[in-house]
């Protein structure tokens, strides 16, 4: 089995299943500078080295980067990329464990994520899954995100 192709986890049992499995990567992401305006609009965060490209040029990275925060929103629908959840009643974002932005992504960028499951835990009527998620920027020596998502895995009633 490749490590880019879908998985289809139905139990508790499968999650357990692909711990220590990195899978990805994904498809690239194209993050423009319509992208970030949108962000920034969106959450108020309108910082100059986002959406000034002028006065950005001019600044430490030579043009706009993307928000970190626009970054991790990526991951949800990358990780659909990389899992199918149709096995479980429902999933749910129930947080992050810790997130690092360790290079920024320049505006025009390609990014695309690949994820690693690290830990499966028992809850009540499923399981708690935290995955090591790693965003690339193409042409960047470093990642641009290391993220711990945590999400909730309900089971189908029978």
């Amino acid at each position: 089995m490749s490590a880019s192709e879908r998985q289809t986890p139905g139990s508790t049992a499968d999650l357990e299943g692909l711990i220590g499995r990195q899978l990805g990567p994904t498809s690239w992401v194209v993050v423009d500078q319509s992208k970030v305006d949108s962000f920034a609009e969106t959450t108020g965060d309108r910082q100059w080295i986002h959406v000034d490209p002028e006065r950005a040029a001019a600044g430490p990275a030579g043009g706009t980067i993307a928000h970190g925060l626009l970054t991790l929103s990526l991951g949800p629908t990358l990780t659909e990329e990389l899992f199918s959840f149709e096995g479980f009643a429902m999933t749910l974002n129930y947080g992050y464990d810790k997130v690092r932005f360790p290079a920024p992504v320049p505006v025009g960028s390609r990014v695309r994520m690949t994820a690693t499951v690290t830990a499966v835990t028992l809850v009540p009527g499923g399981a708690q899954v935290t995955t090591t998620q790693v965003f690339e920027c193409e042409g960047s020596a470093k990642p641009v995100c290391v993220a711990e998502s945590v999400g909730r895995f309900v089971e189908k009633q029978e």
